[in-house]
């Protein structure tokens, strides 16, 4: 076994070097690495060429049988028109040459098998008929390319829009940008702000707390007796529609007079008090 691929081997090699030397003629054959893989890939190629060239050699001999043939028809032909009426193209004025010359390139162009009228009638209208359609064609690709050019006008109008709506889109945005940079910028203002405050309040808080000021004068507290004068103010609103009701009566005046230094002598204390916490808050 091993023997037989050895012996088939070698054969591929005579052969690939024979293919060789065909090809190259006199010319040196260029170095390669002999070795079983590109033996093969050579003997393939050779293979390949050698039914490309009997390939090639049958198509020229039947190019030379039907030009041969060809020849001995217009032979013929001549021949014919010498016995029959004494004619022959070489007689022909220059005229007649062209036209004969004419016709011949009309049947080749039109690919009929001879230059009668019963031939060249057919092959006008295939070509007649080719032209119609062709024409029709061209129509429908005309009217393609209008669509088409209607859709790119609509295209174009449409991405100028979009175009100027982006711009007015960007400017907006710049614009909207540019305020919400400055309102962080006011907003870190009023941060700064806001500490500072809070820390010079801390500090004043500490300095009077120091000064022994009364913890009923702080700022939350001051909010607690606020919130707690509205609460107050708020229950006092049934009393007074209560009162009211009672102002049509005739009034006790000894009584009266009395409820009214009472009220002005909490009054008084009231404003002394309340001079007392503003003076102390001022120093």
């Amino acid at each position: 076994m091993a023997g037989e691929v050895a012996m088939e081997a070698q054969e591929k090699e005579a052969q690939v070097a024979a293919w060789l030397k065909k090809i190259f003629g006199d010319h040196p054959i260029p170095q390669y690495e002999v070795n079983p893989r590109t033996t093969e890939i050579l003997h393939h190629l050779s293979e390949r060429n050698r039914v490309r060239d009997r390939d090639v050699h049958l198509v020229i001999e039947d190019l030379k049988q039907k030009a041969s043939e060809y020849e001995s028809e217009a032979k013929h032909l001549q021949d014919l028109l010498m016995e029959s009426v004494n004619f022959s193209p070489a007689n022909l004025s220059s005229t007649g040459s062209n036209y004969l010359n004419a016709l011949v390139d009309s049947a080749v162009a039109l690919e009929t098998k001879d230059t009668s009228l019963a031939s060249f009638i057919p092959a006008v209208n295939n070509l007649t008929s080719d032209l119609f359609r062709t024409k029709s064609k061209n129509e429908e690709i005309k009217l393609e390319l209008a669509k088409l050019e209607k859709n790119l006008t609509a295209t174009l109008v449409l991405e100028k829009c979009l175009r100027e709506d982006l711009k007015k889109a960007e400017l907006h945005l710049s614009t909207e940008r540019a305020k919400v940079d400055n309102r962080l910028q006011n907003m870190d203002f009023l941060k700064a702000k806001s500490e500072e405050f809070r820390c010079g309040i801390r500090a004043a808080e500490e300095k009077l707390s120091a000064r022994g000021m009364d913890t009923s004068l702080s700022h939350q507290s001051l909010v607690a007796l606020s919130e707690k004068l509205a609460e107050l103010k708020r229950q006092t609103i049934p009393l007074k529609k209560k009162l009211e009701s009672y102002l049509d009566l005739m009034p006790n005046p000894s009584l009266a007079q009395v409820k009214i230094e009472e009220a002005k002598r909490e009054l008084d204390t009231i404003e002394a008090e309340l001079t007392k916490k503003v003076d102390m808050m001022q120093l």
